[in-house]
């Protein structure tokens, strides 16, 4: 069986055990339905996502939580990119300063809550930076996938064979070419896979924000609960809303670890 044919043959069974499992959880759904006599009211569901005025197409509440969410998303990811670089980059440094400055960077982030974070932030800090709640989501979740990711990229790296370095020093690059040039393109590579899981860690904790009363997709589902008392409905739907972000970033990933030219150390 050529390799082709096997792609194939995995492809479709991947596809027969999702949609088995999807027929599951249906099937287990409909029976938690029927056993606590509730009514499912999916036909209300739409209007949520997108409603007619005079004729034109407006979007509804969960679509706008969504525009806020991926907003905070992106946002969240740069900075948590920038900071998770910068973190290691320190931590590799000679400075002893810049060492023990990303040191208590990653022990105070990673050592507290990030629900105590947001609120710190939002409730004291805030008020003294001026800045607004969006302002104040976006910093606390990139600050704290910023600590994780620093690891990442510090594994990333030092997992880089040291003749790349000398390779490079002796060819009279710089430490910053060496590492724009040499090293990070490589390890670029490696730390894809985990840094996607920190990616889908930042969509989930990203409901958090709703918290300090941010309009983002999970505070947006809490209102039209609270209005039209369509729970489970609701929050199945923005669960899948989650799980949709989480499969285009992974997706995504997948993409560019294919493209990512593979060099070795």
């Amino acid at each position: 069986m050529t390799r082709k044919k096997k792609n194939v043959l995995h492809v479709y069974r991947d596809i027969s055990v999702f949609a088995a499992f999807s027929c599951l959880f249906g099937w287990l759904v409909v029976r938690g339905g029927r056993e606590i006599a509730y009514t499912w009211h999916w036909n209300q569901i739409p209007r949520y996502f997108f409603q007619v005025d005079d004729g034109v197409y407006v979007s509804g509440p969960l679509m706008n939580g969504l525009q806020v969410t991926l907003q905070i998303i992106g946002l969240s990811l740069v900075l948590a990119g920038i900071l998770g670089l910068t973190t290691a980059l320190l931590r590799m440094s000679t400075s002893p300063v810049g060492r023990w400055i990303a040191r208590i960077y990653l022990e105070i982030i990673r050592n507290t809550p990030l629900l105590v974070q947001i609120f710190f932030l939002y409730f004291v800090m805030a008020p003294i930076l001026d800045v607004g709640r969006f302002a104040t989501a976006v910093l606390a979740l990139g600050m704290f996938e910023g600590a994780y990711a620093s690891e990442i990229f510090r594994a990333g790296i030092c997992s880089i064979g040291r003749g790349q370095w000398e390779a490079a020093y002796s060819s009279g690059l710089s430490t910053f070419d060496t590492y724009r040039k040499v090293i990070l393109p490589q390890a670029i590579r490696r730390i894809l896979p985990p840094l996607t899981s920190q990616a889908v860690s930042l969509v989930k904790d990203s409901a958090l924000v709703s918290t300090i009363a941010v309009y983002d997709l999970t505070m947006e589902g809490r209102t039209v609960i609270a209005e039209t008392f369509l729970t489970f409905e609701i929050w199945f739907t923005v669960a899948g809303m989650y799980l949709f972000i989480t499969l285009i970033l992974s997706a995504i990933a997948s993409l560019l670890e294919k493209y990512v030219p593979q060099r070795t150390a």
